[in-house]
């Protein structure tokens, strides 16, 4: 630019600055219109991809730049996640089929992760309903629990697995864990396994309500037998009590202690002035005793 006669060099290059700051201004606003920005919600994370190659290192929650035309950031979801598995019909260990099973299978990765997963299972993320958040590894997550799911019914009989839906969970989340640590160490954490519901065959669920009157039956026949065994127990322990007790007594009773006690009745009895004569029973070593006093004078 030619400076004008008598213009000052200060004042072009003042002038040229703030030409700059204008463009710079109205770049930022076409930025911003164009939408150049984006936020990360709290507990995600988005992936960057820029000119075709993804960055490993995840972006953090919070404002970023898009850069477009240049880069593209996807957010992917580091929050807790439910899988529904729904309609599912496995085979129980006697070879019987479940009318229907639905599970609910709560499941997290690591934030730091995700962008490896990304890359590893590309195409095997889900999607949120009304939302461009990513779910993570979501299908093969969904694989993971379907077959596990399938493999644990397999080990239970069809007329217990109401009873065993505590168990059962607890086998598919260790299945679960196992083989997503097989595959991705650390990365994946099964957080919770919920059995919803359990239908077996009409002619199963007969035979279930049969088995458990028949349990109780049982279990009070057992308590009423616990009882009658108890009272057997009293009675054998009374039994030895008076057995016991006749045993002291009849080998307390010697002869001459019977020989004394009889004496001692036999003399009451002569004093009584009931009969002038006491006859002794035969085989007693004593003295037919006879009263020796006076009756008294009859009445006139």
């Amino acid at each position: 630019m030619a400076l004008k006669l008598g213009e000052d060099s200060s004042g072009v290059v003042g002038r040229i600055a703030s030409r700059i700051g204008l463009v710079a201004a109205l770049v930022l606003v076409l930025l911003l219109v164009t939408g150049a920005f984006g936020t990360i919600d709290t507990g995600n994370v988005g992936v960057r991809t820029t000119l075709g190659i993804m960055s490993r290192e995840e972006v953090t929650p919070g404002v970023y730049a898009k850069w477009p035309l240049i880069s593209r950031v996807q957010e992917f979801s580091g929050k807790e996640l439910a899988i529904d598995l729904t309609d599912l019909t496995p085979k129980a260990r006697d070879n019987l089929s479940l009318r229907d099973m639905d599970i609910t299978v709560y499941y997290r990765a690591e934030a730091n992760a995700i962008a490896d997963l990304y890359a590893k299972y590309a195409g095997q993320s889900g999607r949120m309903e009304d939302d461009n958040v990513q779910l993570p590894a979501y299908n093969l997550v969904y694989r993971v629990a379907r077959n596990a799911a399938y493999e644990e019914v397999a080990k239970v009989d069809s007329l217990v697995m109401h009873t065993r839906r505590d168990d059962l969970a607890t086998a598919m989340h260790k299945n679960m864990q196992d083989e997503l640590e097989t595959t991705d160490p650390g990365v994946f954490r099964i957080t919770r396994v919920v059995i919803r519901a359990v239908s077996t065959d009409p002619s199963i669920e007969e035979s279930i309500r049969l088995a458990v009157a028949n349990q109780k039956k049982l279990e009070a026949m057992e308590v009423q037998t616990r009882i009658a065994e108890k009272e057997a127990q009293i009675k054998v322990t009374e039994a030895h009590g008076i057995a016991d007790s006749n045993r002291i007594i009849s080998g307390s009773l010697t002869r001459e202690y019977l020989q004394h006690e009889s004496n001692q009745a036999l003399m009451k009895f002569a004093e009584s002035g009931n009969s002038s004569t006491v006859v002794v029973p035969a085989g007693m070593n004593v003295a037919p005793l006879i009263n020796t006093t006076p009756a008294a004078p009859a009445k006139r």
